[in-house]
């Protein structure tokens, strides 16, 4: 056991230069977080999240999570046990960003540990606040130490210990712990050697503060060369140390990212019913089958467009998916290039009352888009959206984004479904059924749902097309 106390020198450089803190944003100082892989991670800045740790009276067990750290949590039940009864886990890595990214939401701030410890610290020596280092190998405490003393001004060492060799007696380092004193305690014994190790002495510990954090010592003591500052912002550290520990790190941060991001998708998507899992096959085999036969239609249809206006052959147009997701939607072009611009002034003369415009008369159509409407041809290379997912054989009609901001609370109900093809209204009038009606519709399928109507459906369109019902 080695044990010190150290002030450094006036002119010391200091590790890091960190402004003094203002409070966080919660009131009570508490952190926000936000669901990761089943943990709630914090999602706060640093100062946020340094001002929270150092606050209050209550025992704080904080530990880190990165991508390697997931992967050792689905291995192992005791570890993952532990990060769950933490009082804080903090985002380590831009894989955990992503993870958080899938899941439709955005981390604070990366706070990755190497960085954010030495924040703390800096913190807590304005504060008068002490440190104890629990270390792996014997003397990368104390080196870690003297490094923190000669870069972090006024910064208080307790005292340190060589954990592999004297925590392997936990009742006597823990009495040495408490012993000293001091304020935050810092365990770097490894994931997850260190937070199985202060899970299971965390209420025997007098610091209020306990953090594991990996490989900081080693950092600090020089046992592993840093990535330099630039680098890590850029996001890129991962590539440096591929350069210079490339068995190590091909093994660990391609491998085990690549296995980690796997596991945050799966985490992060839903888990399809099988009755989805049906519709979805139906889709992609009725696509897939429609597009190798109807391939040399489809190169008339472009000729004819092409040879009777100026303009390109397909049409494309932002429209609102499952869940108010945009996407492209792809059709043959039937109006004139200048369409869009011509809408507005188009707009009284619709002949359907409500939300959705549409003309039977209307001037933009060019002479093959009126009979690719009336025959519904415009309407076929949406088998490209239903291939990608973005849409589906039978569904609602795929709304325009401006459609959707005006609807009311009723029709919302529609976008719970992928938009399709063809559907209860397009089979029932299309063009001649009022915007009420065709929502009540479409509510009443996504209610409803299944492979069944689906195919009764598909059926129904054959006989809309052949008559040409609604189509203009």
């Amino acid at each position: 056991m080695q044990m010190t106390q150290v002030f450094p020198a006036a002119d010391a450089r200091p590790f890091t230069r960190i402004p003094a803190y203002p409070k966080p944003r919660c009131a009570d100082g508490s952190l926000p977080t936000l669901p990761i892989l089943g943990l709630p991670v914090v999602t706060a800045t640093t100062h946020e999240t340094v001002q929270a740790l150092l606050s209050g009276s209550a025992a704080r067990q904080v530990f880190f999570l990165n991508a390697h750290c997931a992967n050792i949590r689905a291995q192992n039940p005791a570890y993952g046990a532990a990060l769950a009864r933490a009082d804080y886990v903090l985002p380590d890595g831009i894989g955990v960003e992503l993870a958080a990214r899938m899941q439709g939401n955005r981390l604070a701030e990366n706070l990755n540990g190497t960085d954010f410890t030495p924040a703390l610290l800096a913190e807590a020596a304005r504060r008068g606040k002490s440190v104890f280092l629990l270390g792996g190998r014997p003397g990368t405490a104390q080196a870690a130490a003297d490094r923190l003393c000669l870069t972090i001004p006024g910064l208080k060492i307790a005292g340190t210990l060589n954990g592999y060799q004297d925590a392997q007696n936990e009742d006597a380092a823990i009495h040495t712990i408490n012993a000293s004193g001091a304020d935050i305690l810092l365990v770097a014994l490894g994931v997850p050697l260190q937070e199985l190790w202060l899970d299971r002495n965390g209420a025997r510990l007098s610091p209020q503060l306990r953090l594991g954090v990996g490989a900081l010592f080693d950092f600090l003591a020089g046992n592993v060369k840093r990535a330099p500052k630039p680098v890590r912002r850029a996001r890129a550290e991962w590539v440096w140390r591929l350069a210079i520990e490339p068995r190590r790190m091909a093994r660990r941060y391609l491998i085990g990212n690549v296995t980690f991001l796997a596991r945050a998708m799966r985490h992060a998507l839903p888990r399809p019913s099988p009755a989805q899992i049906a519709k979805r096959a139906l889709d992609l085999t009725l696509s897939a089958c429609g597009l190798l036969a109807l391939t040399p239609l489809f190169a008339l249809t472009a000729l004819a467009i092409r040879l009777d206006s100026r303009g390109p052959v397909f049409f494309t147009q932002e429209r609102v998916g499952r869940d108010g997701r945009p996407f492209r939607m792809i059709k043959f072009r039937s109006m004139h290039v200048d369409a869009a611009e011509r809408r507005a002034a188009l707009l009284a003369s619709s002949d359907r009352d409500g939300i959705c415009f549409k003309s039977r008369n209307d001037p933009r159509v060019t002479r093959v888009g009126r009979l690719l409407r009336r025959s519904s041809l415009d309407e076929l290379p949406q088998i490209l959206n239903i291939l990608l997912g973005h849409m589906s054989v039978v569904g609602p009609r795929p709304a325009l984004p401006e459609e959707v901001a005006a609807y009311p609370a009723p029709a919302l109900e529609r976008l719970s479904v992928r938009p399709g093809l063809t559907g209860v209204w397009q089979v029932s009038g299309r063009a001649d059924i009022s915007f009420e009606k065709m929502i009540q519709m479409d509510v009443a399928y996504a209610r409803s749902r299944s492979v069944l109507l689906d195919l009764i459906l598909i059926a129904l369109t054959v006989r809309t097309v052949i008559s040409g019902r609604g189509a203009y």
